[in-house]
């Protein structure tokens, strides 16, 4: 063994040492690869630190968009749903549904922590996400960190449109709105409500079809969905074996589906906020329960 740490070879006969000036040129061009790798590496963590954007965020992941390979079952879809990060009405207690309502501060920071986790876990095919706001920038921040080029859009991914009731704090609306808070609270599924708010089924129908789709192009791999309280609740509806209900779901939790491609569908994990936990961003936020459908 040389002092450099290299295995001695037998040199063919008649044939002359390595001269010093060949082995400083081997460590200098071992160096330099080493370095190429090393700089990409940084690049890439600089990317992420640098995520803190014009919208007023304090805190960047720590995330490198390279998550491990790791082997789904050909024959079905993993697909992390996720809700968006907190809102100023979700602070309010103010009803959102369809309304174009943008992440607070606290929620771009849940949104930071969620994308952090996901990047250290098995690797992400695609992220898609509801089309408001306050999902697509969630989605976007788990897509950068995550290594994932963009988000999808998908209106099948809303919230429930809560009609008349829409824009109004939580507590005033059987002062404000009665017969669409009559109609909200009913507990028949099939119940509109007034100022073309959907009923529970239409909810259903629409979401669990447009995760289905997603399930079927994206058999085999990890996905990521960004969407909404009440969405997430109708899918737990969907997938659970009595068509339970489910409490809250909070900001940024972790849920995570297993769907086939015969519509066969089940839940891996539910729940999960153990990444908020760790933080000062623990469960806020209004919504996530019966509150938003």
């Amino acid at each position: 063994m040389s002092a450099f740490g290299w295995s001695s070879v037998k040199s063919p006969r008649n044939s002359s040492p390595t001269p010093p000036e060949s082995i400083g040129r081997q460590l200098l061009n071992s160096k330099q690869l080493f370095f190429r790798k090393s700089k990409k590496k940084f690049q890439s963590l600089i990317l992420c630190h640098l995520m803190a954007d014009s919208r007023g965020s304090t805190l960047s992941p720590d995330c490198n968009g390279n998550g491990e390979i790791e082997s789904v079952a050909r024959n079905y879809a993993e697909i992390i749903v996720i809700r968006h990060g907190e809102t100023e009405w979700n602070a309010d207690r103010r009803i959102q549904g369809h309304l174009d309502v943008d992440l607070n501060d606290v929620g771009r920071q849940q949104a930071y922590v969620v994308a952090e986790r996901l990047s250290k876990e098995p690797k992400i095919s695609a992220v898609y996400s509801s089309d408001l706001k306050r999902a697509f920038h969630t989605a976007e921040i788990i897509a950068k960190c995550c290594g994932v080029l963009e988000v999808v859009k998908d209106p099948d991914l809303r919230e429930r449109h809560l009609g008349d009731l829409q824009g109004i704090v939580f507590h005033e609306i059987a002062k404000i709105k009665p017969e669409a808070h009559k109609a909200f609270i009913s507990h028949r599924r099939d119940q509109e409500i007034p100022g073309g708010g959907e009923s529970l089924n239409q909810l259903c129908e629409r979401c669990t079809s447009g995760l289905q789709r997603i399930a079927k192009k994206h058999l085999g791999e990890r996905v990521v969905v960004v969407t909404h309280g009440g969405t997430i609740r109708a899918l737990h509806r969907r997938a659970s074996s009595h068509g339970q209900s489910v409490g809250k779901v909070l900001n940024t939790s972790v849920n995570v589906f297993h769907l086939s491609a015969e519509d066969e569908w089940s839940i891996k994990s539910w729940g999960d906020v153990s990444h908020l936990k760790r933080t000062g961003f623990l469960e806020s936020g209004f919504g996530g329960d019966s509150t938003s459908g």
